[in-house]
């Protein structure tokens, strides 16, 4: 059973969400939150598996929440659920440790498929839309101030090996794992082995954030 938390400043878009995700089968709402400080509360009390994340909410926002849960350490997983399509704080939201996002209008479906994803660790967007996410945004953002220091540089990456850094490039650069294999003449196996591995290495929660961290260390630049 996956637990869930729905934060959002808007008591219709909760109920709706709860109704959803009460229909299902493998998913439980634990309970509702209107901002995000009461977000942050439930969320260190109930211990969800994943948290509906809205965005703009009164007092402190959706962002800053998600910096604030994924920062505990907890298991808690967060799904940005965002107003508009390609929102520039959805960026934001990644950056601060969400594992996703999807925009209000989505299909029923897309939000139980991507509730699903995120518990299991997965990321909601596929890598080429996280690309071009980035791609759109990341130069309307504040940057990381680890940003600022070279590659070769960043403690972040001075674990990996040679073949790890060229992966996490070519990841950053949106490629699948079926691309890499094909491209860097590996088996799907392998690239799935140094994949975890330069997740764990960097301390990376999930695919989007090895994107995000190869932005943040200039191994990849926005087109």
């Amino acid at each position: 059973m996956t637990t869930v938390l729905i934060a959002d400043d808007q008591p219709l878009q909760r109920f709706g969400s709860r109704m959803l995700l009460e229909s299902q089968d493998d998913m439980t709402v634990v309970g509702e939150a209107a901002n995000g400080s009461e977000a942050v509360r439930m969320a260190a009390e109930l211990h969800p598996d994943v948290v509906l994340m809205d965005i703009r909410m009164p007092g402190l926002d959706g962002i800053e929440a998600t910096r604030r849960i994924t920062a505990a350490g907890d298991r808690t997983r967060i799904l940005i659920v965002t107003t508009f399509d390609l929102d520039e704080y959805a960026y934001a939201g990644l950056r601060a440790g969400a594992s996703g996002f999807l925009v209000k209008d989505a299909q029923p479906e897309e939000l139980l498929s991507g509730i699903r994803a995120v518990a299991t660790g997965d990321a909601v967007v596929a890598p080429s839309l996280t690309r071009r996410l980035l791609d759109a945004y990341v130069h309307h953002l504040p940057t990381d101030p680890a940003a600022d220091t070279p590659a070769q540089e960043d403690p972040r990456l001075a674990a990996l090996t040679d073949r790890e850094r060229e992966i996490l490039t070519v990841i950053g650069q949106g490629w699948t794992n079926t691309e890499i294999a094909t491209r860097l003449h590996l088996a799907e196996s392998t690239v799935k082995t140094h994949v975890g591995r330069i997740l764990a290495k960097t301390g990376s929660r999930d695919r989007i954030q090895a994107v995000i961290l190869a932005y943040d260390t200039k191994l990849v630049e926005p087109s």
